[in-house]
This record gives C-alpha cells, sequence and structure tokens, in this order.
C-alpha cells in the first residue's frame, strides 16, 4: 500500500452500486452516507445544489450507517435497499435524507406508500434483513478505503477532507476535474 492510498478510493464502482447518472462522466462523486447523520443530510443538500451547477456529473452512493451512534442508521439502509428492489432507491434515498427527523418503523411505511411501493414487500425486506449483506459490503468498501465515519467523500477517486460547505467543495470538482 503506498503511501497515497488513505487518499483514494479503493473499491471500484460496479453494478452493484447505487448510481446516478453516467461512470463516465467527468465528476464521478462516491458517497458514503448514514441517513440519521445530520451532516450526511446537509451534504446531500450540497450535492443536490451541485447537481444543478455541475452538468457532466455521476453520483455513487454507498452506505456507511453508524448503529453504534445513530438508532435508526442500520434500518433505514435497509428501507433503501427494499425500495431499490421495486426500483425507488434514488427517490426514498431522498425521502430519508429529507425527513431525518422521523425516521422511525411507521415512518418508513409513510414514505414506501407515498413511493407506491409493495408494502408487504417492503415490510418482508426489512423484518427478514434481506439487504444486510448488501449494506455490509459498502460498508467494507469503505473500510478499504479507510472511511470511519459518515459522511466520506470521493471526488474522482480522491478523498475529499475540507470543509462542506459548497465554494470548497465546488473548487475540489474543479481541480479534480482538470
Amino acid at each position: 500500500m503506498s503511501l497515497g492510498d488513505h487518499n483514494r478510493l479503493l473499491v471500484p464502482i460496479s453494478e452493484q452500486d447505487h448510481i446516478q447518472g453516467w461512470v463516465s462522466a467527468s465528476v464521478v462523486l462516491v458517497k458514503y452516507g448514514d441517513y440519521q447523520c445530520p451532516t450526511c443530510g446537509e451534504v446531500h443538500q450540497l450535492i443536490k445544489a451541485i447537481q444543478t451547477q455541475v452538468s457532466d456529473l455521476c453520483l455513487v452512493f454507498r452506505h456507511f450507517p453508524q448503529p453504534q451512534i445513530h438508532l435508526y442508521a442500520l434500518r433505514t439502509a435497509e428501507a433503501a435497499e427494499a425500495a431499490a428492489a421495486q426500483g425507488q432507491f434514488w427517490q426514498m434515498h431522498d425521502l430519508l435524507f429529507t425527513h431525518q427527523q422521523a425516521l422511525g418503523n411507521a415512518y418508513l411505511v409513510e414514505y414506501a406508500n407515498h413511493l407506491r411501493l409493495d408494502i408487504p414487500r417492503f415490510l418482508q425486506d426489512i423484518s427478514s434483513q434481506v439487504y444486510i449483506d448488501r449494506i455490509h459490503k459498502d460498508i467494507e468498501s469503505g473500510h478499504q478505503s479507510k472511511v470511519t465515519a459518515a459522511p466520506a467523500l470521493f471526488i474522482n477517486g480522491i478523498r475529499y477532507r475540507n470543509r462542506w460547505n459548497i465554494e470548497p467543495l465546488i473548487a475540489a470538482i474543479v481541480t479534480t476535474n482538470h
């Protein structure tokens, strides 16, 4: 392992990832996140803003729940995966970040209902922990890239370590892109 490996994304993007945009885009953001983490929610809003400013951008989301500090972290990741199984990952993803103060089981069902998901299937998937291995694979990929907490962001494979503000983030994107 080289000295620079602690700043690099070591697990390449694959078809297993949740991808918004094209992986061939000039800017590829890989975000490790926890739906209950307030800073992850702020970064979600920053990325939404950046998506309106940077046309050739790809977003990849990987789960990095921190159940030791966030009671609903793992359950919300499972809810996002259960929604993904019904073709609604990004919609559930946005709802979970938008409603971070309301992540209990009843709310998850409400969001699934809002998205017109098959509720019995959604509940069965969560209760039987169908997607727990997939979530753990995301966590392990984060550990391989030296991620210890969420949020963690990689811009074109390089770890972003500056402030979570729009200006330094846009500057980092522009710099990494040239």
